[in-house]
């Protein structure tokens, strides 16, 4: 009678040793990265690494950015300052699109026909964060595989982290450091369920909105205000059964653009149709991107929109500020708990406490 290890060994269910995975990320790299991010740089070498296009340096300059330290804050003025002469260079897009609609795809889609062509393109993607842990999944490299791997992309997820003014300042600044670091494209992907997308049309050229043939009636509530701030409408998943569909929903798309008012830009937005999958639709989405371009430079819309979202970002950034400044403040922090409790208890009205937290804020 065999052993029960003899018996394990002689088993048809024995499984075999397989063999060791190579990395997938360099051996050179990832030292480099271990030993780069183990201390803060100088402004100067974290400029000198952007200028030169040091993809390293640049992700942990964008840390910086992120930081909500305030030395890091500080420091991360400094490299923008020095960056802010060597921008202005690319052409920003904004991506939207509610959930499954595939965004993801399609950006690695056009961003694969862009390096292609010799482009440097960057992909900064906000991500939703959760509401109660303050996480999110930041999956967007696993998504966009092809494409971050290649050596003339650039993929940045960040949280939204539940506040769209402090997305807002954050990605500009991102933009501004990618720029910098020679990415002549850069796109920003949206959450695309709601309010970000007026943010991220506020610091984008183009804004692009992907849609899906027959979604239904009950995406209605989101559609007509995004719809209104497209400058095209890109109808994804054009293939297979779905070619038909998307056809009609082009026409459809096509005859409500015509019942929205004329935007500042005088650009009638365009209906296209693509398959991120198969690859098709994807060089005209392009080639109408740089009509685009084209026309809006030829009536000098393109430079002073810029400088419109440059006094916008101003105020934003005064809100942002003030209202981190005001919550960070030692001295009311006990006054806010304790006016928190007079207007649960009744003794003070929100306006009321409002008002005297402000006075103490700027006394």
């Amino acid at each position: 009678m065999m052993s029960e290890k003899e018996n394990k060994e002689r088993s048809a269910l024995k499984v075999k040793a397989g063999i060791d995975q190579p990395s997938p990320v360099s051996d050179d790299v990832a030292r480099r990265f271990k030993e780069v991010r183990k201390k803060i740089l100088s402004p100067e070498a974290y400029i000198d690494g952007i200028l030169s296009g040091d993809r390293i340096i640049l992700s942990k300059a964008i840390t910086l950015v992120e930081s909500s330290l305030k030395q890091h804050q500080e420091l991360a003025q400094k490299i923008i300052a020095k960056c802010i002469p060597h921008t202005g260079n690319s052409i920003r897009l904004g991506i939207t699109g509610v959930p499954g609609v595939g965004k993801s795809t399609f950006i690695e889609a056009l961003g694969k026909h862009l390096t292609s062509q010799r482009h440097k393109i960057a992909v900064l993607a906000i991500d939703p964060s959760s509401q109660r842990s303050k996480g999110s999944i930041l999956g967007d490299k696993t998504r966009m595989e092809e494409l971050a791997n290649d050596a003339n992309a650039f993929i940045r997820p960040s949280s939204s982290s539940g506040s769209l003014g402090g997305v807002a300042r954050k990605t500009r600044e991102s933009i501004i450091l990618c720029e910098a670091a020679g990415f002549d494209v850069i796109f920003v992907e949206t959450v695309g369920v709601g309010q970000s997308e007026t943010a991220v049309h506020a610091m984008v050229d183009f804004f692009l909105l992907l849609m899906l043939a027959g979604a239904g009636d009950e995406l209605q509530g989101i559609k007509r205000g995004i719809m209104e701030m497209a400058d095209a409408i890109v109808i994804n998943k054009a293939d297979g059964d779905n070619v038909d569909a998307a056809r009609l929903a082009r026409t459809q798309y096509e005859n409500a653009i015509h019942m929205f008012p004329a935007p500042e830009s005088g650009w009638t937005a365009q209906v296209s149709l693509c398959s991120s999958v198969e690859k098709s639709g994807i060089e005209e989405v392009w080639k109408m991107i740089l009509n685009y371009k084209e026309f809006t430079t030829e009536n000098n819309y393109f430079i002073e929109h810029r400088k419109e979202q440059d006094l916008q970002a101003l105020e934003e950034t005064i809100e942002d500020t003030l209202r981190t400044s005001f919550y960070a403040s030692e001295t009311l922090r006990n006054k806010i708990d304790a006016a928190r409790e007079k207007i649960l208890s009744g003794q003070e009205s929100p306006y009321q406490a409002a008002q005297k937290l402000l006075e103490a804020f700027f006394k």
